[in-house]
């Protein structure tokens, strides 16, 4: 494979991460909205159901034709459906219920670190110094900016049993992201989406059950009815669409770095759609998220 052709898959693949994270980064304001509107479990179940029925028009022909294969490869399909669809987005709606939005984005960027580590160990991908230099720097930048640059407040937070369902989530997350790059080269993309989309949809439906029966039924206002196709649409069938792509291209280390920047696509809708202020500390967060992002996945050309 020639050095253009690599470059611009790797350019491609980041071009992919920015994106998934530039549509995950609504899902925490959506958590955090409407934790007093809708269960999470109804949430994350109808937010599957509209991601299966925009998608199968799509998928379904793909699908058909490489059932052979969805067959042969049943059980690794199960696994990931369970722990990027059934259980990853539930826990962060669960999450967003019982702790704060400064306590979920702290958490939520171990994920990339839980990815380098998880690789470390199953590919024996090297932890070079620029990666550690890198990621310190990341966090430092994402650190500040959801504190406002006043550290301090570091010392005041206090862990509610969300803080666990959102490193939990982070944990599986990676996993998940693992998984998708040992995905079988003969199952498709669109056959991988597809076919985990049903079957996660398939193991949350008991549990979408129980909790219907337990739960007084959500009222489907206008909100909430465009946050779960938002959900549904956006945040599942597309964003995880481009971040399976970006992991194939990039693999999951360098699309995890990537993730640093959903804090700043959040405060950006934050300020678009809240009304909230944007400061210094968000363009001086920026020149460290940045760089740390680039260094982490600088790799010196060979010789």
């Amino acid at each position: 494979m020639g050095s253009k052709q690599i470059n611009r898959q790797q350019f491609t693949g980041y071009t992919f991460a920015i994106g998934a994270t530039a549509i995950w980064s609504a899902n925490f304001i959506i958590a955090r909205g409407l934790s007093t509107s809708i269960t999470p479990v109804t949430l994350a179940f109808w937010r599957w159901v509209v991601a299966v029925l925009v998608f199968m028009p799509f998928a379904l022909k793909k699908l058909i034709s490489e059932w052979d294969f969805v067959k042969k490869n049943i059980l690794y399909l199960v696994i990931t459906a369970l722990l990027g669809i059934t259980i990853f987005n539930t826990l962060i709606y669960f999450a967003g219920h019982t702790t704060t939005a400064i306590n979920l984005s702290l958490i939520s960027i171990t994920f990339p670190i839980f990815i380098i580590i998880l690789s470390r160990f199953f590919f024996s991908e090297l932890f070079t110094v620029n990666k550690g230099i890198g990621i310190l720097l990341v966090a430092v930048g994402v650190v500040s900016l959801i504190t406002r640059g006043d550290f301090s407040r570091l010392l005041n937070l206090t862990f509610a049993i969300g803080d666990f369902w959102m490193l939990l989530a982070s944990i599986i997350f990676a996993v998940y992201s693992i998984l998708i790059r040992r995905k079988p080269k003969e199952l498709s993309i669109w056959t991988l989406q597809l076919s985990t989309f049903i079957l996660g949809l398939i193991m949350l439906f008991p549990f979408f059950v129980w909790d219907s029966i337990t739960n007084p039924i959500p009222v489907f206002e206008t909100r909430i009815v465009f946050a779960i196709l938002y959900v549904g649409i956006f945040a599942s069938l597309s964003a995880f669409v481009l971040w399976n792509k970006a992991v194939a291209s990039v693999g999951p280390s360098k699309a995890g770095m990537v993730y640093y920047t959903l804090p700043l696509f959040s405060g950006f809708l934050a300020w678009f759609l809240l009304g909230e202020e944007i400061s210094i500390v968000h363009f001086y967060s920026m020149l460290l998220i940045v760089p740390g992002i680039l260094l982490a996945n600088y790799e010196a050309e060979k010789v």
